[in-house]
C-alpha cells in the first residue's frame, strides 16, 4: 500500500494546477478516497487538501522569486482572486506575494514520501474482534481534527452534558466498557486551505433503543474491529498510538478501514499521568 501512496504523491506533484478527484485517488491507491483521506490525515497530521495547498504555495513561492507575476501565479494554482491568493500566501509564510517577489524570501514545503520507519523493534499489542450491531447514545458536535493536545471543542462538548443527560446515558449503558466512549465519524477533508473536520460523539454503548429526546443515537453495524490497548500520559499516549496505528500498522496489516466510526475510551482515575485507554478501529479484509 505504501507504494500506491507514493504513486499518488507523484501524481499530485504532476497535477498541482488541477483538482484531484476522489475517483482518481481510488484508482491510484486501490481503496476508497474516504479510506485514504482518513489514513492520510492521521499519518501526515493534516488533511490531504491542506497538504496540496501547502505544496501549491511552496511551488508558487519559487515561481514568484523567479519573476512570475502574482496574477498569473494566483490563477495558475486555483485561486479565484489575487486577494484570496495573497491572504492564503500570507497565512502560509507570513509575507505577501509582492514582498516575496521584491525581497526574494523563500519558504519551502517538501513533497511527502511514505516509508515504513522501524525503530527499536517496538511491537504493538492488539486483538481482532467481531462485534455485533450496537448503538451509541450520547451527544455530538462537528469539530476540527486535532492530532496533538486537548481538543477544546471536544472539551466544551463534554462540559455541556447535563446531569440529566448523564443519568439517562448511564441507564442505557449495557455493553462493554460500561463507561464513556469517544466516537469519531463523518470525516471530511477540509476545503482548500482548511483543516479536516469530523463529528465527535460522547456517549455509551448499548443494545437498547434510545427513548430520550435530549440524546442522539448512532447505530454501528456489525464489523471486525482492531482493538489497541495503551497506557501512559493522557492524551499524548492515546494520540501517539492512534498515529502509529494509521502510519505503521494499517498499511502493512492486510486490512483496510471499514466505513464506521472510530471509537476510544479512557479509564480516568483523577490523574493524567498513567491512564489506560483502548482504541477501536473498524476494519475489513483488504481485497
Amino acid at each position: 500500500m505504501l507504494q500506491e501512496f507514493n504513486q499518488l504523491m507523484d501524481y499530485i506533484e504532476k497535477n498541482l494546477t488541477k483538482e484531484v478527484s476522489g475517483k482518481e485517488i481510488s484508482t491510484i491507491v486501490g481503496v476508497s478516497d474516504y479510506h485514504f483521506k482518513r489514513m492520510f490525515s492521521y499519518m501526515a497530521g493534516m488533511s490531504l487538501n491542506e497538504y496540496i495547498k501547502n505544496r501549491r504555495l511552496s511551488v508558487a513561492n519559487v515561481e514568484l522569486i523567479n519573476g512570475a507575476k502574482v496574477t498569473d501565479v494566483a490563477y495558475k494554482y486555483g485561486y479565484q482572486s489575487i486577494e484570496g491568493f495573497s491572504r492564503a500566501f500570507r497565512e502560509w509564510c507570513g509575507f505577501l506575494p509582492s514582498e516575496v517577489t521584491k525581497n526574494k524570501i523563500q519558504k519551502s514545503f517538501p513533497k511527502f514520501t511514505f516509508i515504513i520507519d522501524i525503530r527499536g523493534g517496538i511491537s504493538m499489542e492488539f486483538k481482532i474482534e467481531k462485534k455485533e450491531k450496537f448503538n451509541i447514545v450520547g451527544v455530538s458536535k462537528k469539530v476540527q481534527m486535532q492530532f496533538e493536545g486537548v481538543n477544546n471543542a471536544i472539551l466544551e462538548l463534554a462540559q455541556s452534558i447535563t446531569e440529566q443527560q448523564r443519568n439517562e446515558m448511564h441507564q442505557l449503558a449495557n455493553l462493554y466498557p460500561h463507561q464513556v466512549l469517544n466516537v469519531s465519524y463523518d470525516f471530511e477533508d477540509g476545503r482548500l486551505g482548511e483543516k479536516g473536520y469530523l463529528t465527535h460523539m460522547i456517549g455509551f454503548a448499548t443494545t437498547i433503543e434510545n427513548p430520550f429526546d435530549d440524546l442522539e443515537q448512532l447505530c454501528v453495524e456489525e464489523s471486525l474491529w482492531a482493538i489497541f490497548p495503551n497506557q501512559g500520559p493522557f492524551p499524548a499516549t492515546l494520540q501517539e498510538t492512534t498515529a502509529k496505528i494509521y502510519s505503521e500498522w494499517l498499511p502493512t496489516s492486510g486490512y483496510e478501514l471499514a466505513n464506521l466510526p472510530d471509537i476510544s475510551f479512557t479509564k480516568h482515575d483523577g490523574t493524567y499521568e498513567n491512564l489506560y485507554s483502548e482504541i477501536w478501529v473498524p476494519i475489513k479484509e483488504r481485497k
